[in-house]
């Protein structure tokens, strides 16, 4: 009995390894994640571009007040 329960798992054993994945179809998992991984980084790279024109954005506004503070200042001088 022992013996006949040791070939029935080493048979299911052998089913489930059987069951893996095709080369067609890891194939195609290689392409999902290369997708998803250049889909990611034009995401970051869109994010990053417009924090930096946000930035370039706020930084000329705050030069546009400091110059009307500067000029402001000048002409109570004057």
């Amino acid at each position: 009995m022992k013996k006949l329960l040791a070939l029935l798992m080493i048979a299911g054993m052998f089913s489930v390894v059987a069951c893996g994945p095709s080369a067609e179809e890891k194939a195609k998992m290689e392409e999902a994640a290369k997708a998803a991984a250049d889909s990611a980084a034009a995401a970051a790279q869109a994010a990053a571009d417009q924090a930096a024109a946000a930035a370039a954005s706020a930084a000329a506004t705050v030069d546009s007040a400091a110059g009307a503070m500067v000029d402001s200042a000048a002409a109570m001088v004057k």
